[in-house]
């Protein structure tokens, strides 16, 4: 059951509208991203861990965070109690079919320490979530670590959703992004065209173009 739940969840994503690499028509944000101030940066809960590379979505999103981070424009939350916004990571492959382990609490954290160019960051996440819907906390469901098949985007995603609600990631996604080594460190090319996005935005806004 979990594998086709995976399966069917990894599909629909693949079959989404989002931003790729080669777009080159931006809409405009939403005024509730524009308004936001704190962030929160997860890993897919989706997401398995593949055998060659078992760390890749971790190393992504402290890598999303360290961007968000140097930007200076958000601060990082530790809860999704505490997010304006919520940014789900998950490092692509290269492949579209391909064998990885899920179950895996990747997003329950040790309190960690990083410094930044604009300063820096204390804090983490450990245990059950702390509100419905917690995207860092461990979900019974997948009772454990076990063998899946995931299907979907071979290329890195990125994507933003409102925060501050019950179940934020049932909701539709405010804004995707996928590219080849979106998420590659150290520029992190999916933290920089949000950035860009977010100032085209503020700029049509300010110019009273819906």
């Amino acid at each position: 059951m979990l594998c086709r739940r995976s399966l069917v969840v990894s599909l629909l994503l693949a079959c989404s509208l989002f931003a790729s690499g080669k777009d080159k028509k931006k809409s405009p944000l939403p005024v509730y991203v524009l308004e936001a101030k704190t962030v929160l940066v997860v890993v897919d809960p989706e997401a398995g861990a593949t055998i060659d590379a078992p760390m890749a979505n971790r190393t992504a999103q402290e890598d999303v965070e360290r961007a968000i981070m140097n930007w200076g424009r958000f601060k990082l939350a530790v809860d999704a109690s505490d997010a304006d916004l919520i940014i789900v990571v998950r490092k692509g492959s290269g492949r579209i079919v391909q064998p990885t382990v899920g179950g895996v609490p990747i997003n329950n954290r040790p309190v960690i320490m990083e410094p930044t160019n604009s300063g820096g960051r204390v804090g983490g996440h450990s245990g059950n979530p702390q509100t419905p819907g917690d995207p860092t906390g461990s979900d019974p469901q997948f009772g454990g670590p076990h063998q899946q098949i995931e299907v979907g985007q071979s290329h890195d995603m990125f994507v933003v959703y409102r925060g501050k609600i019950d179940n934020p990631l049932d909701y539709p996604a405010t804004w995707r992004y996928s590219a080849e080594n979106a998420l590659q460190s150290p520029g992190v090319p999916a933290v920089d065209v949000f950035r860009k996005l977010i100032a085209e935005t503020g700029k049509q806004l300010a110019a009273g173009t819906p």
